[in-house]
């Protein structure tokens, strides 16, 4: 059982907050009574509900993985104008939006779908699955401001949770290097501000690896669909990840 707006939403009839109208405005029926009340719960399998007299249809499950170009939002749309990442998945039927959120500064790995249940398992904080990304930064970091990017360092938010980091390059010419750092949070542009904090701030950021999987392969701004079983190694690292933690909570780590 779901509540109706969710399965409103996952149906592509609107965005989540579009469909809680919709119910309040008396314009979906559940087995042929108007429901005005937000939250009631429903089993799509077996209700019959519509919007404005017409049945919904339930969406067969997209999962993709995308390379997100520098300069393009996060977001369905934007109310600046500027290019979203849904701009480039006109050719899928489905309503799709992405899991988590990348800057609009930085590029890489995004993955979308229209499955919520699978989007909240791999962005609840419980799960903290891993992201990898390239940073080049300003400068080339000594080890010990690394090291402390590894133990967590504090923001204002907070003190970070351990990061795994690694040079990959140093460029002398232009005092730039390039760091491979992998994170266990989601946290608002956590990578660059880990990075401010060390004073080596963040000129290109590029996120290379979700979890198992990995950006290989994929041209800037171009997607492919995952395969099942590249969905079933996302689901089963999220859930591993969860319980990882709350054996860490029962033993007082």
């Amino acid at each position: 059982m779901d509540r109706l707006q969710k399965v409103l939403a996952e149906a592509g009839v609107a965005s989540r907050r579009k469909c809680e109208e919709l119910i309040t405005a008396g314009r979906v029926e559940v087995n042929d009574k108007v429901v005005k009340t937000l939250g009631v719960k429903v089993d799509p399998s077996q209700d019959f509900i519509k919007v404005d007299g017409k049945p919904i249809r339930r969406q067969s499950k997209v999962y993709v993985i995308f390379n997100k170009p520098k300069g393009v939002i996060t977001s369905a749309q934007d109310p600046e104008g500027r290019k979203t990442v849904t701009e480039f998945f006109k050719n899928i039927k489905q309503r799709i939006y992405p899991i988590g959120r990348l800057d609009y500064d930085t590029e890489g790995l995004l993955l979308l779908t229209n499955d919520g249940e699978f989007a909240h398992l791999l962005t609840h904080p419980k799960h903290h699955v891993p992201r990898t990304y390239l940073a080049t930064v300003k400068g080339v970091p000594h080890g010990s401001l690394l090291d402390k990017l590894k133990n967590g360092i504090e923001l204002e938010d907070g003190k970070t949770a351990p990061a795994e980091v690694e040079y990959q390059d140093v460029r002398p010419e232009t005092n730039e290097s390039v760091v491979k750092i992998t994170i266990y949070e989601g946290r608002n542009r956590q990578v660059r501000r880990m990075f401010d904090a060390i004073h080596h701030p963040v000129i290109k950021l590029k996120r290379i690896q979700f979890g198992p999987l990995l950006l290989s392969g994929i041209p800037r701004g171009k997607f492919r669909h995952l395969t099942p079983q590249e969905v079933n190694e996302l689901r089963q690292e999220a859930l591993k990840a969860g319980e990882g933690k709350s054996h860490k909570i029962q033993k007082g780590e």
